[in-house]
């Protein structure tokens, strides 16, 4: 029974580390756009929000899992500048272009 309950453990830790490891992706994903409605409100007020953010959040986790295997560590700077980059180029290829 104990290592029942050492396997669920094990389990519970591994998608801790797999949702924080792709929360800074989700945040940008939802934040960007988010900000530019803001910003171009005029220019974005024809296309949706939700097309914008599942494209972003996609692109970013590419981006997360390109830093970590290419630099071999998570949570450096280029990675991090590689998310808001791929942000903003979702928000321009999709609306302000």
């Amino acid at each position: 029974m104990d290592s029942v309950v050492v396997a669920f453990a094990a389990a519970v830790d591994a998608v801790g580390h797999a949702l924080n490891f792709f929360l800074p992706a989700l945040a940008m994903a939802v934040l960007v756009p988010s900000l530019a409605r803001v910003v171009w409100w005029k220019s974005l007020r024809s296309v949706a929000w939700w097309p914008q953010v599942r494209l972003a959040a996609a692109l970013n986790g590419g981006v997360l899992v390109a830093g970590l295997l290419i630099l071999g560590r998570d949570g450096a700077m280029y990675t991090y500048a590689g998310l808001v980059l791929a942000s903003a180029l979702t928000v321009w290829w999709t609306g302000l272009r």
